[in-house]
């Protein structure tokens, strides 16, 4: 049987300024833009323990994961350095709104974008339950 095998883009509508947001993402977060305006993630550029995973799951309707954020949808973000990206966030004047947090799998932290989506950042870790603490 035919299956699917990763995740090949993630494309979502602005709610104002395309560019103004897309600018956001390259400032904040780092993304190297194309020509296209789209940033091409690559799996061999990631150096974290587990070596590259994507997660994927369906919340319940009435899921409050995603809040404040009224969005459908929540895109977790890689990240090498999650303490040292929060400082840099911090300091571009973006809110934090949850975290750090550790878990076994890694920490997280939530922040909104500026069209009001929220946002998750991962710094993954081989799952173990050590990993919760640090």
């Amino acid at each position: 049987m035919a299956k699917v095998t990763g995740v090949g883009g993630v494309f979502f509508k602005s709610k104002g300024d395309s560019a103004a947001l897309t600018a956001w993402y390259r400032k904040h977060l780092g993304m190297s833009l194309e020509d296209f305006g789209g940033a091409i993630l690559k799996w061999p550029d990631d150096k974290a323990e587990d070596r590259g995973l994507t997660v994927w799951q369906v919340a319940k309707k009435d899921s409050k994961w995603f809040s404040p954020s009224e969005a459908s949808f929540m895109i977790n973000y890689r990240v090498d350095n999650l303490d040292e990206l929060l400082e840099q966030l911090r300091a571009g004047g973006v809110k934090v709104i949850q975290g750090p947090e550790s878990a076994g799998n890694g920490k997280f932290a939530w922040i909104m974008d500026p069209d009001e989506n929220k946002v998750e950042l991962w710094e993954p870790k081989l799952w173990d339950d050590k990993n919760k603490g640090a």
